[in-house]
């Protein structure tokens, strides 16, 4: 096996990434605006939608209407897809409406009273304070990009949030939380400060006269402010920050207010214009130091398999197939195991059936980081990853059943009802379970990730419907087909393993062959993870997918040497190990992920924590299932190859 050119590796690298940036989703046309409307060329209106709110001190999501904030009179919900659905996300139209390049100075939106005496008062306003407790974040969007929050950190850095807080708190011990570092007017104690108005820029490219192109929105960016307003109908969004008592003793109002401005830049592209958020981002010199890490792991693997196949196999062949009969006897290793390498294995029900199902995971997961990496699963397009993911994983119920029916008759199984029974439901079922008992933990906390009962149907109506008939018609035609025939005959008589040194046992070595995939994504796991539990923009899918081509040839080879070192050692019972040893990788996920949870994140509540670990679980089964996949069929190659090649009576 030749090890990658390293030339090459960096070349495809940079094509991948690049495809990241400076790329706009093939098929969203962008929208054009100006002063007097034209139904036909462009549009005078700009309607801020919001999404859910989130926290990174809690799981549960919630629908902007759980709060108090001001709604829209004419509330109207775009459609959305599956991935939405599944992600939680809830847009909806919002009272916060403009004209294009008409500027306004602190608009009243609405106001919002609170009775002392009103229990009903009371309980929203406790639930407004503890969003503001939990630093829970709005999500805004404008002409379908996030309006976002831009401010300067240490080291003079610009950084741009794709939301901002409802308000913070200073505790009893006067000690400012979160947002309220930023201004030192929040100096009460035991006292919230909501951010009731937003100052809005929008910047707009003034598009090419000599072409007819109209101008277009490039960006949208907000400051939160908190400002007490002393008259409530013609508000002047100057003075006092509009705190809020922890205890609710006398009557409260809040008046909502915004101004907007809009800006001239034709130096920002329309197709571009996601990019100033992506450069406040300053992840990608991690991101090459992990593929440099990974590629060091590939290369150091690459040349172990080369000198083992290269010279150690060769050899070994060429002296084995030399001798006569009676000094191969004498002979030790793996060439003495050649009448017991294809004995099947203990489970192969069980085997065949997580093979069916890697194989699923494995070409559902290539074909959407492939379309991922050219742009069509963008962040610009909400749910489409998810979605994706989800109609992939249907349509490929076909060689799920196929790969495992057919290993199954390799194997000799007999009981063919039951191996496509299971095929199409014990993995997906596993899956299910966990996720419906985690979306009822949802509805029970009224989060809106909590999956509407229709949609529950639909997706049992997917996989019932169509990807368990192609799961069944995948293991007609592999049952139909001959069991895959070994390249060597099989004893009657199983051969005496003999005592196995602490590194060639089973444990051990499986132990040891998770180790170095893990090593090869971890610290793109983190941005995974950032993006999925912290809120963040995930968007490097071309390194995402680099990491997945040596995530492949990692696991590959990992399992290969290892099975190489085991049948040296006389022992033959290869079919689980290989599935397990690459697959042992998912444990160290897990790990990672326990890890993650008690240092990165502030995730407090007993809900929260089960959300955690329920959805993780997901995640470790489907990582176990691809990855064993990867490490068994690997291990199957090579054992059908060397062996093919020994001449055997």
């Amino acid at each position: 096996m030749k090890s990658l050119n390293p030339r090459f590796i960096f070349l495809l690298s940079l094509t991948l990434v690049s495809s990241s940036f400076g790329f706009y989703l093939p098929g969203l046309a962008p929208v054009s605006f100006c002063e007097k409307e034209d139904a036909k060329e462009c549009q005078k209106d700009i309607q801020l939608f919001v999404n859910r709110l989130d926290s990174v001190e809690s799981v549960l999501p919630y629908e902007y209407d759980a709060f108090d904030f001001c709604k829209d009179t004419d509330e109207r919900r775009p459609s959305e897809n599956l991935g939405q659905v599944l992600f939680g996300e809830r847009i909806e139209t919002s009272p916060y409406k403009f004209s294009f390049k008409a500027d306004k100075a602190c608009v009243k939106v609405c106001t919002k009273s609170y009775d002392a005496g009103s229990r009903e008062d009371k309980l929203k306003l406790d639930f407004l304070k503890k969003g503001m407790e939990l630093n829970y974040q709005h999500h805004w969007i404008v002409d379908n990009m996030p309006v976002t929050w831009c401010y300067i950190v240490e080291g003079n850095q610009k950084v741009c949030n794709p939301g901002f807080p409802i308000g913070c708190l200073v505790n009893q011990e006067g000690k400012p939380k979160d947002a309220c570092v930023i201004n030192a007017d929040f100096n009460k104690k035991n006292t919230y400060y909501i951010f009731n108005h937003v100052d809005i820029t929008i910047v707009y490219h003034s598009g090419d006269e000599t072409n007819g192109m109209s101008p277009r929105l490039v960006a949208a960016t907000l400051e939160p402010r908190s400002v007490k307003h002393s008259d409530e109908d013609s508000p002047s969004c100057e003075g006092t920050p509009m705190d809020i008592p922890a205890e609710f003793k006398s009557n409260l109002k809040v008046t909502y207010s915004y101004s907007v401005k809009f800006q001239q830049n034709d130096d920002i592209r329309w197709a571009s214009r996601w990019d100033y958020i992506l450069v406040s981002m300053p992840h990608t010199n991690i991101q090459w130091f992990s593929i440099m890490n990974s590629l060091v792991i590939v290369l150091f693997l690459s040349g172990m398999v080369a000198m083992i196949m290269l010279r150690t196999l060769h050899k070994d062949i060429a002296r084995y197939n030399q001798m006569d009969q009676e000094e191969a006897q004498e002979e030790s290793g793996w060439k003495q195991v050649h009448g017991d390498v294809f004995r099947p294995p203990r489970m192969g029900m069980l085997l065949s059936v997580f093979l069916g199902q890697g194989t699923q995971v494995f070409i559902m997961t290539f074909i959407t980081l492939f379309l991922a990496c050219l742009g069509f699963l963008s962040p610009a397009n909400r749910g489409a990853l998810m979605t994706c993911a989800v109609v992939l994983w249907v349509l490929l119920g076909t060689p799920a059943g196929y790969v495992s029916a057919r290993l199954y008759k390799t194997f000799g199984g007999e009981n063919w009802k039951t191996n496509v029974l299971l095929t199409a439901f014990l993995c997906p079922g596993i899956v299910f379970v966990d996720f419906f008992l985690m979306n009822l933990i949802l509805w029970v906390e009224g989060s809106s990730a909590a999956v509407p009962f229709g949609t529950l149907v639909a997706i049992l109506a997917l996989w019932f419907g169509i990807s368990v008939p192609l799961t069944f018609v995948g293991a007609y035609f592999g049952f139909k087909k001959p069991g895959i025939e070994p390249p060597v005959r099989t004893n009657q008589i199983p051969r005496q393993i003999p005592p196995q040194s602490f590194f060639t046992k089973p444990v051990p070595g499986i132990i040891m062959g998770g180790i170095l995939p893990f090593g090869c994504i971890f610290i793109q796991l983190f941005f995974i993870l950032n993006s999925i539990w912290s809120h963040q923009m995930y968007y490097m899918f071309g390194f995402l997918f680099l990491v997945f081509i040596i995530l492949v040839i990692t696991c590959s080879e990992a399992t290969v040497l290892l099975c190489y070192f085991h049948l040296c050692a006389e022992d033959y019972h290869w079919w689980w190990r290989s599935f397990l040893t690459s697959g042992f990788t998912a444990v160290y996920l897990f790990v990672y992920a326990v890890h993650y949870f008690f240092s990165k994140l502030q995730i407090i509540g007993a809900a929260s924590t089960i959300l955690y670990f329920g959805y993780t679980l997901i995640m470790v089964l489907i990582f176990f299932i691809f990855t064993g996949t990867i490490g068994f069929f690997a291990c199957f190659l090579f054992v059908n190859k060397i062996y093919s090649v020994l001449k055997v009576d």
